[in-house]
């Protein structure tokens, strides 16, 4: 079954939800890993994308995710903070462009931004495109308006990220503030303004394995890019803080399959893969994922872009700053 479905595959055809079940559900681990990095390798080559982030607005946020430390309705050790100055983001984008690293992203809590907020943030990230004219700028905040978005395409934002997190089907067990309904309009005014799209969720917070199928699928029709794969680490005070994490096995699996079911994209590494060990880590990367979220804070001593990308470079990746379109068109 696995060698049809591939074949299918390669040869421009599609997966079925039930196939993609089965899949997941397969003793047969090797064979799909293995037909899963054919998969990739076919479609994407050795192409590798790798993106930073500053946390440019931390805590209080008003939203209920139950997987969430900034939730101001959990009892949390996550920093507070308002939005963080120019000088920092162009700082700390600059510190990890100079070590490869080719798209940099403000990532803010809360249900959506001020527009005195978005002014603030546009005007840094003018300022990071002024210092580092060649890096490919995104944002992360939340639940925007059209014009909103308009004004962050205007200094240089060319993708919104915005994830839909879990199965339609299994969101309101989650999440009760706000609704996919509303991410989807954002991403949908996102597109309007001239951005492309990231968007994907998280594995590991009690869903079924249709569930996780029924994710990648969701993904998949929304058009997206990129899409980040987030392994729940259970946080202590958050609902899901005593949740059991996923196997090693459970991880790849899911991986292979949405690749399967998305042959095409950049599927990040993204929160959660330091619970992964080194050797887990780089066969994700041999079976489907091609693209991650790194880089080093300034406020602390670490290497880990740097033994990062001696990781992908040792996986036979190369790190790209193309366009994602050269791949995947929706």
């Amino acid at each position: 079954m696995i060698q049809d479905i591939k074949a299918r595959i390669l040869s421009g055809g599609e997966i079925t939800e039930d196939e993609a079940l089965a899949l997941l559900s397969s003793p047969n681990k090797e064979e799909l890993y293995q037909a899963a990095h054919e998969i990739t390798e076919h479609f994407m080559g050795n192409a590798f994308d790798t993106c930073s982030i500053i946390n440019a607005k931390s805590g209080n946020c008003p939203e209920d995710c139950k997987w969430c430390a900034q939730s101001a309705h959990y009892a949390t050790s996550a920093e507070r903070y308002a939005v963080v100055s120019p000088s920092a983001c162009v700082a700390q984008a600059t510190y990890n462009h100079k070590q490869g690293i080719g798209r940099f992203s403000l990532v803010a809590s809360g249900r959506r931004q001020t527009d005195r907020e978005i002014d603030m943030m546009s005007v840094s990230y003018r300022a990071i495109k002024r210092a580092n004219p060649d890096l490919k700028c995104c944002a992360s905040l939340g639940l925007l308006s059209e014009p909103q978005l308009q004004k962050l395409f205007d200094s240089g934002v060319t993708t919104y990220h915005c994830n839909m997190e879990t199965a339609p089907s299994y969101f309101r067990e989650l999440c009760t503030t706000h609704t996919q309904e509303d991410k989807e309009a954002t991403l949908e005014a996102a597109r309007r303004v001239g951005m492309r799209i990231c968007c994907g969720g998280i594995i590991g917070m009690g869903e079924s394995l249709r569930q996780r199928v029924e994710l990648a699928f969701y993904v998949k029709h929304l058009g997206s890019y990129s899409i980040p794969i987030n392994i729940l680490q259970p946080i202590e005070g958050t609902p899901l803080g005593t949740s059991t994490p996923l196997s090693e096995d459970e991880i790849l699996s899911a991986i292979a399959v949405f690749r399967f079911v998305n042959p095409k994209a950049y599927l990040r590494f993204s929160g959660g893969r330091a619970q992964l060990s080194a050797e887990t880590q780089r066969r994700a990367i041999y079976v489907g994922i091609n693209a991650a979220i790194t880089g080093d804070l300034l406020t602390t001593i670490g290497r880990q872009a740097e033994e990062d990308m001696q990781m992908i470079q040792e996986c036979g990746k190369v790190t790209s700053q193309e366009d994602w379109e050269v791949h995947y068109s929706y």
